[in-house]
């Protein structure tokens, strides 16, 4: 059996699918730049602000869009269309930018 152990109000329960929870109760993630709480609704808008921490654009996948930062190993990796941008895009984002970017229950 797995899942993750929410607790709540009292009471400890395992939820099997978090993601599919969450979307039954309507929220949604969204990704948050910090330090001007402005939501991410676009790749223009990520694009603006990852290059302003000297993230590049990475042309090697025509399916992809990439980012990569000289100084690191890191590559970001997302898909194309904004629309199947997913929380697991939004934490790789985060991971790679410590205190520049968060995920937030929409």
């Amino acid at each position: 059996m797995s899942g993750v152990w929410v607790f709540k109000n009292g009471v400890v329960r395992l939820v099997e699918n978090p993601a599919a929870e969450s979307m039954e109760r309507g929220q949604r993630k969204v990704l948050v730049h910090i330090s001007t709480n402005e939501v991410i609704t676009n790749y223009d808008v990520l694009e603006r602000k990852l290059m302003a921490l000297g993230w590049e654009r990475y042309y090697d996948d025509p399916n992809l869009l990439q980012f990569h930062k000289r100084s690191t190993v890191h590559l970001i990796s997302l898909p194309r269309d904004f629309r199947k941008f997913k929380s697991m895009h939004m934490y790789d984002i985060v991971v790679k930018n410590r205190n520049m970017f968060e995920v937030r229950e929409n």
